[in-house]
């Protein structure tokens, strides 16, 4: 019976994720845009502390009551980092937003931050409680280990960072339609070449959207069959060329490849 009760929890668990109340407008298809206020609810705002101020630095996104997934690079172990939930701009005070202090973060092992390029650009930071899930805050989904899109895949990234190379960084959180680049050609020698690895996604590439600073840690949102949004990809780095330079596509750290190890460290914090 109690297996039985587990097994239902897990389910209902897993259909409560990725299902926006405020559906996200999707129906454009050129140029970053302003979101839906509410319409990505696990996306968050990974914030650090400087002389008594909070500054956004990276963006997350909510995969359990008590945990948030994010980039390794964002993390600096010299730093005091809060998150903030629920939020639409980040210079109002909103109702419905939630910030909540960090307790424990959990770096991927093989991050190397002096070789970007070798990926793993992972973390998980520990809430200091358990959030409640609301109309405004909600879980995202994760995909199936070992889950590959295919080329043209159509997906979003969301975050506040930079509206264009060079800044300034947006106050509203920001959506922008990105095309998946498969494996073969994002590694081939004039898109990303070796520097593309097979645990990381490629997505964009047009010169005209793309993630950019301030972007990094959030999430690479993809509609699943099932109509639900899972995240794929874990806003890793860009072009030192430029934020949308051509043939240089934003790079995710591929979530499917780090199903195991991020259930793993749940488990065991």
């Amino acid at each position: 019976m109690i297996r039985t009760l587990l097994l239902s929890a897990l389910v209902a668990g897993a259909l409560s994720c990725g299902v926006p109340t405020y559906p996200p407008s999707v129906t454009r298809v050129v140029g970053g845009e302003e979101a839906t206020p509410n319409s990505w609810p696990w996306q968050v705002s990974v914030q650090y502390n400087s002389n008594g101020k909070w500054y956004h630095i990276c963006g997350g996104f909510l995969i359990a009551n008590s945990w948030v997934l994010t980039a390794a690079h964002c993390i600096s172990s010299s730093r005091t980092y809060r998150v903030v939930l629920g939020q639409h701009n980040l210079n109002i005070a909103e109702s419905g937003s939630l910030t909540v202090s960090v307790s424990k973060i959990v770096v991927h092992p093989k991050w190397n931050s002096s070789d970007v390029s070798n990926g793993y650009d992972i973390a998980l930071l520990k809430l200091a409680h358990p959030v409640s899930l609301t109309d405004k805050i909600q879980l995202a989904c994760l995909p199936p280990a070992g889950t590959i899109l295919p080329n043209n895949y159509p997906c979003y990234v969301t975050g506040w960072g930079y509206l264009q190379t060079n800044g300034p960084a947006s106050d509203v959180l920001q959506q922008g339609r990105l095309l998946v680049v498969d494996y073969d050609t994002c590694s081939s020698p004039d898109w990303w070449g070796s520097t593309m690895k097979t645990n990381m996604i490629c997505a964009g590439g047009d010169g005209v959207i793309s993630s950019c600073n301030g972007d990094s840690g959030g999430p690479l949102n993809c509609l699943a069959a099932d109509g639900r949004w899972e995240v794929h990809g874990i806003v890793s780095f860009g072009s030192s060329l430029g934020c949308n330079y051509y043939h240089k596509p934003s790079v995710f750290t591929r979530v499917s490849k780090y199903i195991d190890w991020i259930k793993s460290v749940i488990a065991n914090n």
